[in-house]
């Protein structure tokens, strides 16, 4: 059995290219993750806003992938580790010309400061 199974439903694509929230308000964000459960895609705990671990407590939707090119680990953030999950629906990972942070016009000066 997959650590985390009943919390992962590999047939649910994610919720779009950028984080959900930061997008609704103007935001920006540094790298993504992806709700493993209903394809949810929230900034990381580096990002100002932390959308994907706040989606997490508001949901009890745990687990994340890592939604960056050349990444496949999957995050528990209840128990606080990796872990092992199954390939989930494409896209894996955000637009490969979508820059890092992003997105780019809206990303300010000085956005090192600002990461946790």
């Amino acid at each position: 059995m997959i650590d985390g199974e009943m919390d992962i439903d590999p047939a649910v694509p994610p919720s779009g290219p950028g984080c959900a929230e930061c997008v609704a308000s103007g935001g920006w964000w540094f790298h993504l993750r992806r709700c493993a459960r209903c394809g949810h895609v929230g900034c990381c705990d580096s990002s100002p806003s932390q959308h994907a671990s706040r989606h997490a407590a508001d949901t009890g939707h745990a687990i994340v992938q890592s939604y960056e090119p050349g990444e496949d680990w999957f995050w528990d953030y209840t128990t606080e580790d990796f872990l092992d999950g199954p390939e989930l629906a494409p896209p894996r990972h955000h637009p490969l010309e979508q820059p890092v942070p992003g997105p780019s016009d809206r990303v300010p000066r000085g956005w090192e400061q600002q990461l946790h």
